[in-house]
């Protein structure tokens, strides 16, 4: 029963920052014309967290923090796809009919793939912290501990989903979506100085 508990308060903590993830998965849910629209976005997401935390708790924490380079290479490439997801996000306009320029199923997936396996914040993140967390737990109680952190994960995606689809149904105008936009992509701008700054 800690191990639930313990994998659930840590996923939480984890997941629900305002994120360059959380940003997508919103943003599609918003300017989808349709929830079900928004699901390749949403599904991609929470299948990519399910599989980086299946690695963290599985080994691959020990490798990312015993190899400078490899953890150093991981923000480099994450820090460039960050400035050219705020600059897309910046340009994008967000409207309310259903021709509205809402990206398709490929895109939907390539940048939710993108986002979830270049971020090096989250990457650090999951590896760092839930990666490391589980290695107090040994047999049962580390299965328990893995499919908390996963269940709070597609809870929170799909959450997110229908999140932004309710804020389209209020925002008739879009307004609230613009101001979502340049906030969002600002955000990502600041969060890949963050990373740079890091690195020197």
């Amino acid at each position: 029963m800690d191990a639930i508990i313990h994998g659930i308060i840590l996923a939480i903590g984890l997941i629900l920052p305002l994120g360059v993830q959380n940003v997508f998965v919103f943003s599609q849910g918003a300017t989808q014309s349709r929830l079900r629209n928004a699901l390749p976005a949403t599904i991609t997401a929470a299948v990519c967290d399910t599989f980086l935390i299946l690695l963290a708790i599985f080994g691959l924490s020990i490798i990312v923090l015993q190899f400078e380079w490899l953890r150093l290479s991981l923000m480099g490439i994450g820090i460039l796809f960050l400035l050219y997801m705020g600059y897309s996000i910046w340009r994008s306009e967000p409207t309310t009919s259903i021709t509205s320029k809402a990206l398709p199923m490929s895109k939907q997936i390539l940048f939710a793939l993108s986002i979830s396996l270049l971020n090096p914040h989250a990457i650090l993140d999951i590896v760092g912290v839930i990666g490391t967390s589980a290695l107090k737990y040994v047999g049962s109680e580390r299965i328990y501990f893995t499919v908390s952190c996963i269940v709070v994960s597609w809870i929170w995606f799909f959450g997110l989903s229908i999140a932004g689809t309710v804020i389209k149904k209020l925002d008739g105008k879009g307004k609230l979506m613009i101001i979502f936009n340049k906030s969002s992509a600002l955000f990502i701008w600041g969060t890949a100085i963050y990373l740079f700054i890091g690195l020197m």
